[in-house]
């Protein structure tokens, strides 16, 4: 088979797996908004994604190489760059579903970016079969940081819980200081009454003692003036 209608047959695996990925994201409106199947769903949707982000990349650099293996025309070539460039924004609108901003940017003004450049790297001179093994061997990478990423998680629930029942913890300590705060105050409010009802008592006794004693001294006073009256 020659070398152009191997990219022919490159491609046309590449657009299934676009329609492919069109189809899973498609299923996504079947399925709760969260939950572990929606979780494995979207692994599987990136990951396909990712794939399909290398075999664009593959389809790049073979097509690079067409004219000087095996000349094709101006128009072919052209052909085939448009039908890898709608390709790639179907890929990147795909990507941009499931927000992975890093797919959207792999190209910039200046042609690839690093990332893309090193998975350019990775399969040139490869065969189908070598490809195939990339794939697999990045689907196993991805798998290996998603149960990382699976356990960080499930760290950092452990973690929010421990904090979760301090807090907690904290929230009943403040209750009963709040509740011993109210039984100090009602008694303190209770002795200023009583010693306000003792401070009118005092004062009321005070004067009646004044009372007395003025009229005790008028008394006196009444009994001294008649004995100076009679005996001068």
């Amino acid at each position: 088979m020659s070398p152009p209608d191997s990219w022919i047959r490159e491609f046309n695996e590449a657009s299934r797996l676009a329609d492919d990925i069109s189809a899973m994201i498609a299923e996504r409106g079947s399925l709760p908004p969260s939950g572990p199947d929606t979780q494995r769903h979207n692994s599987a949707i990136r990951r396909k994604i990712t794939i399909l982000g290398t075999r664009l990349d593959s389809l790049e650099s073979l097509l690079s190489k067409l004219p000087t293996k095996q000349p094709i025309s101006d128009k072919e070539l052209h052909k085939r760059q448009d039908m890898l460039s709608t390709l790639r924004s179907k890929a990147k609108q795909m990507a941009s579903t499931l927000n992975m901003s890093n797919f959207a940017n792999r190209d910039d003004l200046f042609g690839p970016s690093k990332k893309a450049a090193d998975e350019i790297s990775r399969v040139q001179g490869l065969d189908n079969r070598g490809i195939v093994g990339l794939q697999r061997q990045i689907m196993k990478e991805q798998d290996e940081g998603l149960e990382k990423l699976e356990q960080t998680v499930i760290s950092t629930k452990h973690i929010a819980l421990a904090v979760n029942e301090e807090l907690d913890l904290h929230t009943r300590l403040i209750d009963d200081l709040d509740q011993q705060v109210d039984v100090t105050d009602s008694r303190l409010q209770r002795v200023q009454k009583r010693l306000a009802v003792l401070n009118k008592r005092t004062k009321g006794g005070c004067s009646c003692m004044c009372l007395l004693l003025c009229v005790v001294a008028i008394v006196i006073l009444a009994v001294i003036a008649w004995a100076l009256i009679k005996y001068l």
